[in-house]
């Protein structure tokens, strides 16, 4: 807990000072530009200025400054059109290139709610494993994984009944809560081991909330959310004309990334959805598979 609160200080610090850049560095370069116009162009037909400046020139410099003066918003604007967003739209797919820079820092903390995960967990599997060659700059790992409570009746997933309705089906539930306990079993694994090499420390818990898995987030280093929404009225087939299933599927869902290296709406919009997930987290339960191990 002390190193989250150290990293929100440090985070927070570093925002206000790039909003006082953002304010005060165009008005003092304003007011630089316009300070050499006007002595240049004074020294141009005063002679005590011209002397004590001792160059013959002015009337070109302070033209040459005011040029500078009335392009600089210009060249302002054209930084602001090329700059990054701190918004845009990511596949699923594209999950990789996040996790990957995750792991550049000493501390990395992933955290996701949705589905069953799927995604997320092959693209951490392989960059777990990796640590074990290269750990690089990484020296603790934490990996929260929030999943639908799959032991509870849900409208989705479900059978499609011959309305097209939602149809309880406990036998398709138990298929995915099993899934998502097979990939809890190999992350928390390889976390064990990991741990027990000494070079790091790595944990990764998975727990479980009530309702429909509608919103996927991804969240990285509590720096960078990626939200999105699941097609609920997706379907799938376990068999060539069996029944169908309302089956989200999480690897087409596309994703808004909003990162705190932006706007201040952007930063305030990565506080809410890092706050809305820490929430449900504290109020999520252990899962029935991991309540049977510990009883065990």
């Amino acid at each position: 807990m002390a190193e989250r609160g150290n990293g929100s200080t440090d985070g927070g610090m570093g925002q206000r000072l790039r909003r006082y850049q953002e304010r005060f560095e165009p008005v003092a370069t304003r007011v630089l530009l316009a300070g050499i116009f006007v002595t240049g162009l004074t020294a141009q037909f005063v002679k005590p200025v011209a002397d004590a400046l001792e160059g013959n020139v002015y009337l070109g410099a302070a033209l040459l400054s005011l040029v500078g003066y009335v392009l600089y918003d210009a060249v302002k604007d054209l930084s602001s059109s090329v700059r990054l967003p701190t918004r845009a739209l990511v596949n699923s797919s594209e999950l990789g290139g996040f996790v990957s820079e995750a792991f550049q820092a000493r501390r990395v903390e992933i955290s996701f709610l949705g589905y069953t995960g799927e995604t997320l967990y092959n693209e951490l599997y392989h960059r777990l494993e990796d640590l074990f060659d290269s750990p690089g700059p990484t020296r603790r790992v934490s990996v929260r994984m929030l999943v639908p409570d799959f032991g509870q009746p849900m409208t989705v997933p479900s059978q499609v009944g011959a309305d097209g309705r939602p149809v309880d089906d406990p036998a398709f539930r138990d298929r995915m809560s099993r899934r998502c306990q097979e990939y809890d079993g190999i992350l928390s694994d390889i976390a064990e081991r990991l741990t027990a090499t000494g070079r790091l420390v790595v944990q990764c818990e998975y727990r479980v909330y009530p309702g429909v898995p509608r919103d996927k987030i991804c969240i990285f280093n509590r720096g960078q959310v990626l939200h999105g929404l699941y097609d609920l009225s997706a379907r799938m087939r376990l068999q060539h004309m069996g029944p169908e299933y309302f089956d989200p599927k999480g690897y087409r869902t596309d994703l808004n990334v909003w990162s705190r290296e932006g706007t201040a709406a952007a930063e305030a919009a990565v506080s809410t959805w890092i706050k809305h997930f820490d929430d449900l987290w504290e109020l999520a339960e252990i899962p029935s598979w991991r309540r049977g191990a510990t009883a065990a």
